[in-house]
């Protein structure tokens, strides 16, 4: 398995829509995506558009438009993303449960790089199909923070004025009359 600079790109992208999203952002615009991942808006939109396809994206157009996620965090694992994307997670095509071409060795059943290659498949694959956006967001968010590291994607906040009482915030609301 050789991970894409495409692949990196939208596994990034899908975990900013995820992290976006816990932060009360349900859409990102592609510009905002391109710009963190310093990325052409042009080659992100082409990863979108395929991950729009599969479903795991859906679109908006407008002054309020964006991407968004089109499956729950917990229902989108990523090996499935990286096989849509860069195809087979096997390092050799005789080890590929999804792309098997027979190898040039004599006596397959016997290859030791076979089994070799067979077990590095398989503990990628285990990793991958394991792992859900959900919990990389969760660990990515708790470690920024720990590191008191403000995320990208947070809305500072526009001045609103509390609607709690003072003894419930525990702010003190001064009258505008």
């Amino acid at each position: 398995m050789n991970l894409s600079k495409r692949g990196e790109y939208a596994l990034r992208a899908l975990i900013d829509i995820g992290i976006a999203f816990e932060l009360g952002r349900p859409r990102l615009q592609v510009s905002e995506l391109a710009a963190k991942e310093k990325l052409p808006v042009k080659f992100l939109e082409q990863i979108l558009t395929q991950l729009k396809a599969a479903g795991y994206v859906k679109s908006k157009r407008g002054k309020f438009g964006g991407y968004s996620l089109a499956k729950r965090m917990d229902r989108i694992k990523f090996g499935p993303v990286v096989r849509l994307i860069d195809g087979p997670l096997a390092p050799i095509p005789c080890v590929s449960q999804t792309s098997y071409v027979r190898c040039t060795c004599p006596d397959e059943v016997h290859c030791g790089l076979r089994m070799l290659m067979l077990d590095v498949r398989n503990a990628i694959a285990k990793i991958l199909d394991r792992y859900t956006l959900a919990e990389i967001v969760e660990i990515t968010l708790r470690k920024l923070r720990r590191d008191k590291v403000t995320p990208l994607f947070l809305q500072p906040s526009k001045g609103l004025v509390p609607i709690l009482p003072p003894e419930l915030t525990g702010k003190i609301i001064i009258s505008r009359n």
